[in-house]
């Protein structure tokens, strides 16, 4: 009889210890998700206030945690390229695009050796992040600006083109036309002038939207 209440019991404390261990095993994930999700916080904050130390220690941190996470690698790489850090900006740019390719991270990588005067490696970052996403005004800007850097006016002009092309605004129209004056082509420099100045609202009036064309049954 009390050989029985002993298994018994300790069939009961056997229960009692896998429900134990199973409840632990379900709220680590939890825990863990919840502390990378306040170190996501306060990488951002940090980054966004300039505090890039703490920033730093946050992304490592979840890098520790998560070391295949390529958008913490991303975002470290432009902290160090904030600091002017550029290997190491380099670096983390390289790693999160061999995680998880993306225009993005080539689009960065590009932007640095601009920075840094490596002109033939910047045009092929932009290159590749292009063949990637091609609908996005700003690489073809950025690429422009690295052929002009490189002597090739005609790609630069091709490129500002197409940016004018995806976004037709003041900003991409003014930016093509000091391109085209620069390669005397100044006719077409002040056309595109004109339709820049059209396009800008005078402040305090509001922008006129066009009415759509009546359909002729």
């Amino acid at each position: 009889m009390l050989g029985l209440l002993l298994l018994t019991l300790l069939g009961a404390w056997a229960l009692y210890q896998r429900q134990t261990i199973n409840e632990v095993a379900v709220d680590i994930p939890y825990k863990i998700s919840e502390r990378l999700e306040r170190l996501w916080e306060i990488a951002q904050e940090s980054l966004k206030d300039k505090k890039y130390l703490r920033a730093e220690k946050a992304l490592l941190t979840i890098l520790r945690v998560d070391e295949r996470n390529a958008t913490a690698y991303n975002r470290l790489g432009i902290l160090y390229a904030k600091q002017q850090a550029y290997e190491d900006a380099i670096e983390c740019f390289e790693i999160a695009q061999s995680l998880e390719p993306s225009a993005s991270s080539l689009h960065n990588v590009g932007l640095i050796y601009f920075e840094t005067e490596q002109y033939e490696k910047a045009a092929l970052a932009f290159e590749q992040a292009l063949g990637m996403e091609e609908e996005v005004a700003s690489r073809h800007i950025a690429y422009a600006k690295v052929q002009e850097k490189m002597g090739h006016d005609k790609k630069m002009i091709v490129s500002l083109e197409r940016a004018m092309e995806l976004e037709k605004n003041p900003q991409s129209l003014t930016i093509l036309a000091d391109a085209y004056e620069r390669t005397g082509q100044e006719e077409q420099a002040m056309k595109l002038r004109e339709e820049a100045a059209k396009l800008v609202v005078p402040a305090g009036q509001p922008k006129r939207v066009k009415q759509p064309r009546k359909v002729v049954m």
